[in-house]
């Protein structure tokens, strides 16, 4: 039997872009990178696993708005005709790299990385990715959770109470719709817990959440095994926090894995390198230079000079890591598993646009690791959150302190000079909402519950977290600031609509196309029904 767990969690969130009018916005390919190079290769790892009979478990989180993006027919048109253009870049990259020998093994890669994408994706599972997660879930080597409805961070949405309620019962609705069954856990958004939001998780059936470190560590009351062993809330719903050392290694571009000389440089590529005329059909059509994925060197060092990237190095060090993390996950639960009366639990929880994004080796790390865990040792145990709390019933009780996994631990990143303006309309617009569906309760007019269901999902969409880190991060803040404003817009002009007995059924059916998130959000979860 295994002295100790290792319980790995990936979360695989975007914020929810839709624009039918305009098939080049420049966000929009935040979706087309990410599924080639974090959930293709991700769901390309297990399967593989799963080819070679590897026992593994890992735990991944779809917030509902990538849900709602990877199942939309127009969006998963734009990005196979996007991986199209792609795999044509390829094919002339290979031409061009022809008298660069080293170059050409790069380009090589990426032509047939884009390929195998194309198979999985369209031939595979017909463009459509849940499917690809659905049967990992089915095949028992991964735990599928969700996160909130849009990523609203709660600690700040928490001032009505029917806003976090709204959050989490349209997330839990919405995948039971998509899969079939009940979530057993939940990614709170950026880790943001509250005390008391575990009372709504538990009333939406709801087992388990993630913590920052110091949300357990600061209990009350201290937990007995710090972060290697969860805490059972006032609720019932079990807390499991992110161990600190583990995290270090793979998140720190300066300490961790993903820094090392060997592995690709994310920050040079031909989008920018290459001159105009070439590139001009592969990036943006109003000529601003983007990344296109085509990146041919590797770290290096700490300076500009970067030399070209071998991938066969690369893999090695991805090999060397993964035995590397697991031998001090070993070194973990030997020392630990003498202290405790159940073996620790090691929680790594990471972002899963991570592997292979930002990290491009990622994903092969990520394969390297569970396989070195199935062959080469018996002391770990993968396992997932909720086969922990079948097997461990006796959990200490304790409610975590209010934290969050963003800078300063607390609500810093989602709240300063730069984002701040938006939560006095935020908590205006939820209460409106509120109390239009409390009135509308007393009304079967089809219009009004029409227009106050679209009504919830402008409200869900402005209160994404990710509006608010763009703004404090300063990227693409123009955009940020103009969803939160449009949402937010759209929702006054509903709820005018319904005091005045205006209705425009056009514009209404213009939004509800746009803005076509929760197909079946019923206003009345903000009425508290």
């Amino acid at each position: 039997m295994a002295k100790g767990y290792l319980s790995l969690v990936l979360h695989a969130h975007l914020p929810y872009i839709h624009h039918p009018e305009d098939p080049n916005l420049l966000e929009e390919r935040w979706l087309h990178e990410a599924i080639t190079e974090c959930y293709i290769p991700i769901i390309k790892v297990c399967n593989n696993l799963k080819k070679e009979n590897v026992d593994f478990k890992i735990t991944i989180s779809l917030s509902p708005p990538l849900m709602a993006m990877l199942s939309n027919p127009l969006l998963q048109k734009r990005y196979l005709k996007h991986l199209e253009k792609m795999i044509e870049l390829s094919k002339k990259e290979v031409k061009r790299t022809e008298s660069l020998p080293e170059f050409q093994v790069v380009a090589k890669m990426y032509q047939n990385l884009l390929h195998q994408a194309y198979l999985i994706f369209h031939v595979q599972y017909h463009n459509n990715l849940l499917q690809a997660f659905k049967e990992l879930q089915e095949s028992g080597h991964v735990e599928l959770i969700t996160c909130a409805g849009t990523h609203g961070y709660l600690p700040l949405l928490s001032i009505h109470r029917e806003s976090v309620e709204a959050q989490v019962k349209v997330a839990v609705d919405y995948f039971k719709e998509t899969f079939g069954f009940q979530p057993p856990g939940m990614w709170l958004p950026e880790c943001g817990y509250f005390p008391g939001v575990d009372e709504i998780l538990r009333n939406n059936g709801i087992q388990y959440f993630f913590v920052e470190s110091h949300g357990l560590l600061y209990a009350k009351p201290r937990p007995k095994y710090a972060t290697l062993a969860p805490l059972r809330c006032p609720s019932g719903v079990a807390a499991f926090a992110r161990d600190i050392e583990s995290s270090k290694q793979v998140w720190s571009a300066q300490e961790g894995y993903p820094g090392d000389f060997d592995y690709r440089e994310y920050y040079r590529d031909i989008g920018y390198d290459l001159d105009y005329d070439y590139i001009k059909d592969y990036i943006h059509p109003d000529g601003i230079r983007i990344n296109t994925g085509f990146k041919y060197h590797r770290i290096t060092g700490k300076t500009d000079y970067k030399e070209v990237y071998k991938p066969e190095w690369a893999r090695e060090k991805a090999a060397i890591h993964a035995g590397n993390f697991m031998f001090n996950r070993q070194k973990q639960v030997e020392y630990f598993s003498q202290f405790m009366d159940r073996p620790p639990i090691i929680v790594c929880p990471y972002d899963a646009e991570l592997f292979g994004h930002w990290w491009f080796e990622g994903p092969q790390w990520l394969e390297f690791l569970m396989k070195k865990i199935h062959f080469d040792q018996n002391e770990i145990e993968t396992i997932a959150p909720s086969q922990y709390l079948e097997r461990h019933s006796h959990i200490q009780p304790a409610t975590p302190c209010a934290s969050s996994w963003g800078h300063e631990g607390y609500s810093d990143v989602w709240l300063d000079d730069s984002n701040d303006w938006i939560y006095r309309h935020l908590h205006r617009a939820a209460k409106s909402m509120i109390n239009a569906a409390r009135a509308a309760n007393r009304s079967n007019d089809y219009w009004h519950h029409r227009i106050l269901n679209q009504a919830a999902r402008e409200l869900l969409l402005a209160q994404s977290s990710d509006w608010a880190f763009i703004m404090k991060t300063g990227t693409m803040v123009d955009y940020a600031v103009r969803r939160t404003n449009e949402h937010l817009e759209r929702f006054d002009k509903l709820i005018q609509s319904l005091r005045k007995g205006e209705i425009d059924q056009d514009w209404l059916e213009e939004v509800e196309e746009r803005d076509n998130i929760f197909p079946s959000v019923d206003y009345k979860v903000y009425a508290g029904i």
